[in-house]
């Protein structure tokens, strides 16, 4: 009885040594190509995890800077959260912060440039937005009303139409277009919602060229104009 089993593990034994031998390599590499990804995945988690601690505490840098004032400052960590995490979220949040404080401290260079990378290198659609209404508005200001009106070409996310419509209105009105620059306040005027400050002012726009906007109902925007 010994005997047979002995033979019956001898025969298992071979079976095995047979199937490894012909499978064992790509058996092998199989679970070494699934290790790999899995150590792969958790490097990336981790690093995702790492880069977003330190952009944050980045912009928490450029938030200080901006505080105090001190302009050299912010372009410097501004430019260091460029190099270092422009793929995060904090990094267009920072560009939109800086061009503020550029702006307001007359470097209107400095402003467009911010607000130039983050309308180009941001991955959120909303960051791109608010990036080229301002940087239309700097434009305006600087006088290159074909400059401004071009950052308002193209496609925008939806909730932007009637700021971009509006801030299209102001330009072609500064050049002189009374007639497009009403359709353009129109079309703010009826998306934005009745009870909005914007929306009077726009109404006040309206006015100052001789259209009476009363009885114009708003725009449901759900269902489309």
């Amino acid at each position: 009885m010994a005997n047979q089993l002995d033979l019956e593990e001898q025969e298992q034994l071979d079976q095995i040594k047979h199937f490894w031998k012909q499978y064992g390599n790509a058996i092998t590499w199989a679970l070494i190509a699934i290790l790999a990804a899995f150590a792969s995945w958790n490097f990336y988690n981790f690093w995702q995890r790492s880069q977003a601690n330190q952009a944050a505490a980045l912009f928490d840098e450029v938030e200080r800077s901006i505080q105090s004032g001190d302009t050299t400052k912010i372009d410097r960590v501004f430019s260091d959260m460029k190099e270092r995490f422009a793929a995060t979220t904090y990094a267009q949040q920072s560009g939109l912060l800086a061009a503020r404080h550029f702006a307001r401290a007359g470097k209107p260079d400095a402003a467009k440039a911010a607000l130039t990378w983050v309308a180009e290198k941001s991955s959120d659609t909303g960051y791109q937005a608010v990036a080229k209404l301002r940087l239309a508005g700097i434009l305006m200001d600087a006088k290159d009303l074909d400059g401004a009106l071009s950052q308002l070409g193209g496609k925008f996310p939806a909730g932007f139409e009637a700021l971009v419509a509006d801030r299209t209105g102001d330009i072609l009105a500064l050049q002189g277009n009374t007639p497009q620059a009403i359709n353009h306040y129109l079309k703010a005027y009826k998306v934005f919602e009745p009870s909005t400050e914007y929306r009077r002012l726009v109404e006040v726009k309206l006015n100052a060229l001789g259209v009476d906007v009363q009885g114009i109902a708003p725009v449901d925007t759900a269902q489309g104009k």
